[in-house]
This record gives structure tokens, C-alpha cells and sequence, in this order.
């Protein structure tokens, strides 16, 4: 399989067209969607030991229901048979743990590690329980395991989740780079049961988890994420293809630090 790096925007904004952006992505055309190629190096932290916190509206203030979170693209790399490689179907995709890559390999993706918390409900507040998340998202260089050409023979940064009765559910894995014409970003699938999402069937929404600035900001001060810094410069919340209409549905409550890590929190509702 070639590298679909150069596609990429093209295939979002075929997904996109239709939906509630449609009329915002023409003044955005002259974005790139282009994965970026830094040399990977390890993943030290020289960052200042820092604890950020970010506010999120996953839950509202008086706990009346929450609005669905908005459907978004799944992007050119989603790993889920809809675009080639299908890890759903692969044994070993329903772990907590995502940094390496299972099967045929174990090499580990580098970077400072971030634990990612979801919670996931119904419109009207209650738990869904039983329901599968499918993760995945870029590694330190910004690129995506099975489809990029350094990482093609890796799966690792994807994995499959169960929510217990509270509609809780983790995954420990490493801070995505930022690429070229996107803000820094996690990709996720919401499927009503294990079942379904071990054999890639019929989702029940398709979304992305934002990262907050300043956050973003002292995990690329840290060894291997320079090309990142640069990437992330170029962009805005305001100027990305996703998430130019809003976040607050999306933008993840951030705590930690480089050196011990940091925990992304999300609670969300779905149709």
C-alpha cells in the first residue's frame, strides 16, 4: 500500500461535504492535510514540571442532558476496513494500553505518555454502559500506524475499549504530534457493543478529541516533537477544518506534567 499522506485533505472534505460544515470548509480549501516527517528521537522531558487544566462542557453545570457531540470525519487513516487496513477485526485490538503495536510486531511508539479518560453517554445523562470506543491517533512525527510509510507494518496508537456500567472507559498511550493544517487531535468511534466493533459494523457516531493549547505547548517543548512546533504555529483552533465551529463539546480537561504524564478527560453524550 502506497502512502496516503498526499490525499488526505481531499478525503476529509468528501466526508465533511453535507454536513453542518459544509459552507464554513470553502474558505478553508487552501488547507493541506499533510502527515509530517520529522526524525524520531526519543522522548526525554525537559519541559518545566507544569499541571494545566483546561474547562470542557462534556457535562453541563446544573446536570440537565447533553447534547450530542458533533459527528466528524474519521479522516484518511481510520484503520477500520472503511479505507484499507481493518485492525478492528485483528486479535489483540481490545487492550487499555496502545503505545505498541500487537500481532506480527512489538515496537512501542515514543513520546510523553497521556492517559485518556472517556466517559460516554446517552442524551439524557444516563451511563452507556457496554458501549466500545475504537481510539487511534498519529504518533510523534505525526504519523498513522498502517498507512504511513515508517510505521506501515505497525498498529500500534489504535485500540478498542469497553465503558463499564458508568459509561467510564482508559487508554494509556503517548501525545500526538501535531501535522501539517491540523490542530492536535485524537481520532475516536463510538459502537454500541464490543461485538460490534470487533467486527467493524454499524458505529454510532464518529468524533475527535481536541487537545488544549497550552498543554500542546509544554509536551512539544520536549525532545522529538520539534517538527511539531513548527506545525502547530501554523494552524488555530479557528483555522482547523474540524473544529473551527467549536470545541467545547470536544476540547479535553487536561492535568499532569512531561515527567509523569498527563490525563486527557472527555465526557460526552451520543444519539
Amino acid at each position: 500500500m502506497t502512502d496516503n499522506h498526499d490525499r488526505g485533505l481531499q478525503f476529509d472534505l468528501a466526508t465533511l461535504i453535507g454536513r453542518r460544515r459544509a459552507l464554513s470548509l470553502f474558505g478553508g480549501a487552501g488547507l493541506t492535510l499533510v502527515a509530517c516527517a520529522p526524525s524520531a528521537t526519543n522522548s526525554s522531558s525537559t519541559a518545566p514540571t507544569t499541571t494545566t487544566t483546561s474547562s470542557t462542557t462534556g457535562t453541563t453545570a446544573d446536570g440537565s442532558p447533553l447534547e450530542a457531540i458533533p459527528e466528524e470525519t474519521a479522516g484518511p487513516y481510520p484503520g477500520d476496513g472503511s479505507n484499507g487496513p481493518n485492525a478492528l477485526t485483528q486479535s489483540g485490538i481490545v487492550r487499555s494500553d496502545i503505545r505498541s503495536s500487537f500481532g506480527s510486531s512489538s515496537r512501542t511508539a515514543e513520546g510523553v505518555q497521556l492517559n485518556i479518560e472517556l466517559t460516554v453517554q446517552h442524551e439524557d445523562g444516563k451511563p452507556y454502559a457496554g458501549a466500545a470506543i475504537y481510539l487511534w491517533h498519529c504518533d510523534i512525527n505525526g504519523d498513522y500506524s498502517m498507512y504511513s510509510d515508517r510505521v506501515k507494518n505497525e498498529n500500534f496508537l489504535r485500540g478498542v475499549q469497553e465503558a463499564d456500567s458508568a459509561g467510564k472507559l482508559k487508554f494509556v498511550s503517548v501525545f500526538p504530534g501535531a501535522y501539517s493544517g491540523r490542530w492536535p487531535h485524537i481520532h475516536f468511534e463510538v459502537y454500541p457493543s464490543l461485538a460490534e466493533a470487533t467486527k467493524a459494523g454499524n458505529k454510532v457516531t464518529t468524533s475527535q478529541l481536541a487537545l488544549p493549547e497550552t498543554t500542546c505547548k509544554e509536551v512539544y517543548g520536549t525532545t522529538g516533537y520539534t517538527r511539531s512546533v513548527q506545525n502547530m504555529s501554523r494552524t488555530s483552533l479557528k483555522q482547523d477544518m474540524v473544529f473551527r465551529d467549536g470545541v467545547d463539546q470536544q476540547m479535553a480537561t487536561m492535568s499532569g506534567n512531561v515527567q509523569s504524564g498527563y490525563t486527557a478527560s472527555l465526557t460526552f453524550a451520543v444519539d
